[in-house]
């Protein structure tokens, strides 16, 4: 009898559904990575490269950009894939209906959706440090920041992909494109991305409307473990946030989850 077979039958269904997701990532890999980070490469390449070399930004600019764009990656990379695959699902392919036929209850089924985005989102950001190091030869990052930035990232991954459940469940696959285009742009400019937030103090209330923004935390948890030596919001005040934020979405997403399978 091996390991696998010795877990609860939840657990068992559970795994094989998100290996499963898995295993199509994996074979969809060069799409994966071309939908994640042509848009990324190209923020670091002009806000990063391109005007540092005209003489537009200063030099060290990329040590504020690049943990940005990192936790942009993350988060919207768990955002889009939640929250696209589900609005197919329950309309289109109908693929959420073999879903719901396996032995898991309905809020697992949906927790499942969560972590894929989750890993997806992290994979997303993950790729992004070393093509930024390329990108951004001058940019200076903590040597020990590689583990606490996965633990930032994951978690911020897991608020995207949490918001991404509450968007899937709530939007029909008419009004997706829509929502995207009103809900991302906002997103990526309000979440501290291109700047710390600490700098917005003469711009008050810009900096209220970033604060609301759960991307914000994430960009600046990026910068308090990746870029130190620059102003950030506290490490602790960062994760509090996110942890919240996170249980809030993911809470209201798998209750959306549950009103959309029964209808």
């Amino acid at each position: 009898m091996t390991i696998l077979d010795e877990r609860p039958p939840t657990a068992r269904a559970f795994t094989a559904i998100l290996g499963r997701d898995l295993v199509v990532t994996g074979r969809e890999l060069p799409s994966f990575l071309a939908q994640v980070l042509l848009q990324p490469l190209f923020m670091l390449f002009v806000f990063g490269k391109l005007l540092a070399d005209l003489g537009y930004v200063g030099r060290g600019f990329g040590n504020i950009l690049l943990p940005g764009i990192i936790a942009l990656n993350a988060f919207i990379g768990g955002l889009q894939n939640t929250a696209l695959p589900l609005t197919l699902d329950f309309s289109f392919s109908r693929e959420i209906e073999d879903r719901l036929l396996s032995p898991l209850p309905t809020r697992l089924v949906a927790m499942e959706k969560i972590v894929f985005g989750t890993i997806r989102g992290v994979v997303a950001g993950v790729v992004m440090i070393p093509l930024g190091l390329v990108i951004l030869p001058d940019t200076v990052l903590a040597p020990a920041s590689l583990l606490p930035a996965l633990a930032v990232m994951a978690l911020g991954a897991f608020v995207g992909s949490a918001v991404g459940m509450v968007v899937g469940t709530a939007v029909s696959p008419r009004g997706i494109n829509v929502v995207f285009t009103v809900v991302l742009t906002p997103l990526m400019f309000t979440g501290a991305t291109q700047f710390p937030w600490p700098s917005l103090d003469r711009l008050p209330w810009f900096q209220i409307v970033c604060a609301v923004n759960p991307l914000t935390y994430v960009s600046e948890g990026m910068r308090a473990v990746m870029v130190p030596q620059i102003p950030h919001l506290p490490l602790w005040l960062c994760l509090l946030v996110l942890a919240v934020a996170g249980a809030v979405a993911a809470e209201a997403g798998m209750r959306g989850f549950g009103r959309r399978a029964v209808d």
